[in-house]
């Protein structure tokens, strides 16, 4: 009968027995020509190593400080002589590079195979470019770090196929967020497929259909630090038929990023009368976007080469028109050009643009100013999600004021009181958040199905408003025919969305004098601004724009186009 399968009598035999299988393990590795002496002569050390090596480096700079720390320590474990109780230690050190090994001769393995080739070295190094390459792929932020960097939610916005996703993609693996081998990943998958460049955007198109379509549904999420700063991707979907899902990231952000494609006739057709371009920066004013940023991507491609000419002909049609919309073109529009696809102008600067003289689009963001938020400001979270998990939990951006774990908060308009179970701050748990972070909240005391998107979280002492009449501003962007009294849309308010009816013109702002009119209009057309009395369907929480800009400004949407957008002047008490 074998050893190995009986039950030792005592503990000390137990020890015996597995410092017999080490030490068979051992020989058997040294057989298998693991270690790294036996690898000396190996030709492609040579020139393996140095690539591997500035690889590592431009790959992982980001998480390489948090690294070191880890490496260091583990380095100085595992190079002190082993021991008797120092068994498992070496069992670990092994299997690391016996995993190493196998994965040498797959065709795909290629990202840990120059691990082995660095043998050649002492073991020292060897385990620290080993571990290195661990802890790539998405490790939270060391906890002291993280309340001094601010929380910045950038949406990209775009026309459909403008590259949204790819550049979200690709600023993700650029600071060390998805790693290598996830990308190759898929990239084999979308090959296969016959979609090669959509590979980067399925870091963020997670599900099936918007991988097979190519086309972004739901507003993906994702988050990357920089030095300063903790930045949250929303991606919005591009595609006319998804726009109400990208008013809801809008109304999260606090800095646009407008995607644009520079390949010709794609420019274009975002800009045309259809496009989406229009219509996206203008929902973004509305959300209440103060910067923008214009990234004229596939700056690479073919038929424009990066080309000067091409990019100022993209940047001489956009500006009045986002003038037009509200933005300063000289402190709030940046425009750049990028390639999402290589990477080039996201994070370096690259050759091939040498008349653009600006910061890459990583380091702009950088060094945008911050944000002045209040902290002490009444809690005002409106929420974007709801499911069941162990509990209820509910997403949402903090607009003002700051959470607690055990706090107590109201929910409206239903004014269920409810308690924080957890907070998670882009799925890092903490104990509290302030404004601007995108949280995660478990709820104690309110079910999953009583719960609808668009209702708000405050705090008891200070309810935000909820009815159903108020009085706004409408500026009529596009619609064919007259608006009356009577008219139904579709309401867009912060998360919430809602049937509204126009129950009453009250009067004609005029747009350069700001003069209100004497007499009630009967009706109002394009391009013209109103004061109007709004009624919505259901009850619903808002506040007036003066008070509280964030729920204070609105969209109206009719048959699948914006046709106006407005902000709320005065709250109606309602009639019993």
């Amino acid at each position: 009968m074998d050893p190995r399968d009986t039950a030792p009598d005592s503990w000390e035999q137990e020890d015996d027995v597995e410092a017999t299988i080490d030490r068979r393990l051992e020989e058997a590795l040294t057989n298998l020509n693991v270690n790294a002496k036996p690898f000396v002569p190996n030709v492609n050390a040579a020139e393996f190593v140095p690539t591997f090596a500035t690889k590592a480096t431009s790959e992982n700079l980001d998480s390489a400080v948090a690294v070191e720390k880890i490496s260091t320590m583990e380095v100085s474990e595992s190079t002190a002589p082993v021991e008797n109780g120092d068994t498992d230690m070496t069992i670990e050190e092994r299997w690391d590079q016996k995993e190493a090994e196998p994965n040498d001769e797959e065709p795909g393995g290629g990202d840990r195979g120059p691990a082995v080739a660095a043998t050649t070295e002492e073991t020292a190094p060897e385990t620290m470019e080993e571990e290195e390459e661990m802890p790539v792929p998405k490790a939270p932020p060391p906890q002291p770090d993280a309340p001094k960097r601010e929380h910045i939610n950038v949406v990209f916005i775009g026309h459909v196929d403008a590259g949204k996703s790819t550049i979200g993609g690709q600023i993700m693996y650029l600071t060390g967020m998805v790693d290598k081998r996830t990308l190759e990943k898929y990239e084999r998958e979308a090959k296969e497929k016959n979609r090669e460049t959509w590979y980067l955007s399925w870091a963020l198109d997670t599900n099936q259909e918007e991988r097979d379509k190519g086309k972004t549904v739901e507003v993906g999420r994702a988050y990357f630090e920089t030095d300063k700063k903790h930045f949250t991707i929303l991606d919005a979907p591009g595609h006319k038929s998804f726009v109400p899902n990208m008013i809801g990231g809008a109304s999260q952000a606090d800095l646009a990023v407008l995607v644009i494609s520079a390949r010709k006739g794609e420019f274009e057709t975002g800009f045309e009368k259809g496009g989406q371009t229009r219509e996206h920066a203008m929902l973004a004013k509305t959300a209440g976007v103060k910067h923008l940023i214009v990234l004229v991507n596939k700056m690479d491609d073919p038929t424009v080469n990066w080309s000067l000419e091409r990019y100022e002909e993209c940047k001489e049609k956009l500006v009045p028109f986002l003038k037009k919309v509200g933005f300063n073109p000289k402190k709030d529009i940046h425009f750049m050009p990028c390639s999402g696809l290589t990477g080039a102008n996201l994070k370096e600067p690259t050759d091939m643009c040498s008349w653009y003289t600006g910061l890459p689009f990583i380091p702009h963001l950088d060094s945008l100013p911050n944000f002045n938020r209040s902290s002490d400001g009444p809690v005002r979270l409106p929420i974007v999600d709801k499911y069941k998990d162990m509990g209820t939990v509910i997403l949402g951006k903090l607009e003002s004021g700051s959470i607690g774990k055990a706090q107590q908060l109201v929910m409206m308009p239903n004014r269920h009181v409810v308690e924080v179970l957890s907070l998670l701050s882009d799925d890092v748990e903490t104990d509290d958040a302030g404004p601007g972070e995108n949280l995660k909240l478990r709820l104690k005391g309110i079910e999953e199905e009583e719960i609808l998107p668009g209702f708000i979280l405050c705090n008891a002492e200070n309810l935000c408003h909820s009815g159903r009449t108020f009085d706004a501003q409408i500026v009529i962007i596009e619609h064919k025919s007259i608006i009356c009294p009577g008219y139904n849309a579709v309401l867009h308010i912060h998360t919430c969305i809602e049937e509204v009816q126009i129950t009453a013109l009250i009067c004609l702002v005029d747009k350069k004098s700001g003069e209100k009119s004497k007499t009630r209009p009967r009706f109002v057309k394009q391009d013209q601004v109103c004061i109007a009395r709004l009624r919505t369907a259901g009850t619903i929480c808002l506040e007036t724009f003066k008070d509280f800009p964030q729920m204070g400004r609105f969209t109206l949407r009719d048959e699948g186009k914006t046709i106006a957008i407005g902000k709320v002047l005065k709250l109606v008490a309602e009639r019993d």
